[in-house]
């Protein structure tokens, strides 16, 4: 049974409603403090290269455009930080990685200068890379929309430790965020992939919707998400973006397409092994692991969906065979990819720990904007034996 979300707003959720600076602690976290100092960095080095790109070398023209370019980054991040608004938040993120893409770009180009000018003379190699540089820029933003649109599938087969029947093919895609930017079309293309890869059960972990339904409403996209079918059923479990005050109605709306949602629940499957499942850490009253495993019959596999890969030290010692995860998206954008592979005991892919098989997808959709650099759409087809 799914419970009914609580009335009221949890400590955990509360940052979503509450504006960015309303906090009992006025110290500011360090993190906050090393992103504001590496956007600043990046306002600069941005600055410096488009004046770069347009010549521009009059003294007080630089520092003007500085200043202005100063002025506007900072206002439109912290704006969008203390309205919380979901338009000025994706149009602030495009912000950011168009700064992110100038930059690399800047350090391609500088590259090419170090390496050609000992060959080329030296005004007609700036000449040739202003004409580089806007080609490798459009580049970017074109491979970054091409990895968040193309979803590649992904192959693995393992062994587990306990006794099944007959091999299982899971199908297992995370993190779609069907919203405005992510519908019809994705969905369709992702029943296609399941139904081509002859997948026996459809594991979703988490962060099905972007937020609430009413992009999933309004487009009809209900049909189309039906479309995920498999014989052994499909299984889903809510992520934090699923449990920002409309629970409810995305549970709802999952059931009414034909997807089972495990919230704090297993589901036996055809007498051969457990789904289990747990919304996000952002319900503050969901039920521990352990507890749920003491509910059933661990001698058979028990397969589980947990969307944050945070608890896999603990869940490693526990008799689970194989763990589905998301949220992490391998940082969608380079550099994040490196930051979150510090964060995390797993942070992407696969690996036997402990005793069980965990897995954690970059996900099916994305967040905020369609762009993925140093990662890319895709989902996972688990080839499982027993022993």
């Amino acid at each position: 049974m799914i419970r009914q979300p609580e009335k009221h707003i949890t400590p955990a959720n509360s940052a979503k409603i509450a504006p960015f600076f309303h906090t009992h602690n006025t110290k500011m976290p360090p993190i906050f403090i090393a992103v504001l100092i590496t956007l600043q960095i990046f306002i600069y080095l941005a600055a410096r290269a488009i004046l770069w790109q347009f010549r521009i070398q009059a003294p007080r023209t630089r520092k003007i455009a500085y200043a202005l370019a100063y002025l506007f980054c900072n206002g439109f991040t912290f704006a969008a930080l203390a309205l919380r608004q979901s338009l000025l938040f994706r149009l602030n993120a495009a912000m950011l990685v168009a700064l992110l893409y100038i930059v690399l770009t800047s350090i391609a180009v500088l590259i090419i200068w170090r390496i050609a000018r000992p060959i080329r003379q030296p005004e007609k190699l700036a000449r040739e890379l202003r004409l580089i540089a806007p080609a490798l820029l459009i580049a970017l933003f074109a491979l970054s929309v091409y990895n968040a649109y193309t979803p590649v599938v992904r192959h693995v087969s393992i062994q587990i430790n306990k006794p099944l029947a007959q091999p299982i093919r899971i199908g297992m895609a995370s993190d779609t965020h069907l919203g405005t930017l992510v519908g019809a079309r994705q969905l369709d293309k992702l029943a296609n992939i399941m139904q081509q890869e002859k997948v026996d059960i459809i594991l979703l972990p988490g962060d099905i919707m972007d937020d609430d339904i009413a992009a999933y409403t309004a487009e009809n996209m209900k049909p189309h998400l039906a479309k995920l079918r498999a014989p052994l059923g499909v299984y889903a479990t809510l992520g934090n973006h699923d449990l920002f005050g409309h629970q409810a109605e995305i549970a709802a709306a999952l059931q009414e397409a034909g997807i089972t949602v495990l919230h704090d629940s297993a589901a036996n499957v055809d007498n051969r092994f457990w789904v289990l499942g747990r919304p996000d850490e952002m319900d503050a009253h969901r039920a521990d692991t352990a507890d749920l495993l003491k509910q059933i019959d661990t001698a058979r596999p028990v397969f589980l969906l947990d969307h944050r890969p945070t608890s896999i030290t603990q869940h490693e010692q526990l008799p689970i065979d194989i763990q589905v995860s998301g949220h992490v998206h391998n940082g969608q954008i380079f550099p994040g990819n490196l930051v979150v592979k510090l964060l995390n005991v797993l942070s992407y892919g696969y690996e036997a720990r402990g005793r069980g098989h965990y897995f954690v997808t970059s996900g099916y959709g994305f967040w905020g904007i369609p762009f993925r650099l140093g990662s890319q759409s895709e989902v996972w087809i688990i080839d499982v034996k027993g022993k």
